[in-house]
């Protein structure tokens, strides 16, 4: 599926967001708190759109994805970012191997949630950080009422117009739907190894960023 919505993907989310995923990248960034000479990984890279946003910080940023055309589609787009094949249950790095982890919009595409977050821990120093960057629940009423209708009826109608494969985006709705909301998956980073969790919202709730660090 991703493969599929790989040539498009960047400017598609530019469109569906509003505008809102460059002020997400760059906020997952300073939550992250990275250093020059620091060891970051990017994990659901996507087309290292991401991955090139954490490199502006000076730590040194390696994007992973699973999708081969996403993978392709950033090459083309981005030859300086490392970027390579690599699934977030089996990442292909040793124990302790990062400063930090991330995942932007990609943990709730994982089969296994519990799993992935344990995996991210693995590759993590001790005392290393994690930064989940993902759709979430919108914590007004009001709000949360006319976005969930935005997802399930307009969403599918705007990616028609600019996606290479517009049907992705009715399971990126239902995906988003269906998502544990903040504490829930507050009470699951926690119980993956990670330590002093605490999450804050962007755009309302919207998306929230949940934090760690590697116990």
């Amino acid at each position: 599926m991703f493969d599929g919505v790989a040539e498009r993907y960047d400017l598609t989310n530019t469109v569906i967001s509003l505008g809102q995923d460059r002020s997400w990248r760059r906020a997952t960034r300073a939550a992250l708190g990275l250093r020059p000479g620091e060891r970051v990984l990017d994990v659901g890279a996507g087309t290292g759109v991401s991955t090139r946003e954490l490199a502006q910080s000076g730590a040194y940023a390696v994007g992973v994805d699973l999708s081969l055309g996403m993978l392709h589609t950033g090459k083309r787009a981005r030859p300086e970012v490392p970027l390579l094949a690599g699934d977030a249950l089996r990442l292909p790095f040793a124990d302790a191997s990062f400063d930090a982890v991330t995942i932007s919009f990609a943990l709730r595409n994982v089969n296994d949630t519990d799993a992935a977050l344990r995996e991210l821990a693995r590759v993590t120093r001790p005392g290393g950080r994690l930064v989940v960057c993902e759709f979430s629940t919108p914590v007004n009423p009001v709000f949360r009422t006319v976005y969930l209708s935005y997802l399930m009826r307009s969403l599918p109608v705007v990616a028609r117009t600019v996606s290479s494969n517009p049907e992705a985006y009715v399971y990126l709705a239902e995906s988003v739907r269906a998502w544990p909301a903040q504490s829930a998956l507050a009470g699951r980073v926690a119980a993956a190894g990670w330590g002093r969790v605490a999450w804050r919202n962007l755009t309302g709730g919207v998306v929230a960023l949940h934090r760690g660090i590697r116990e």
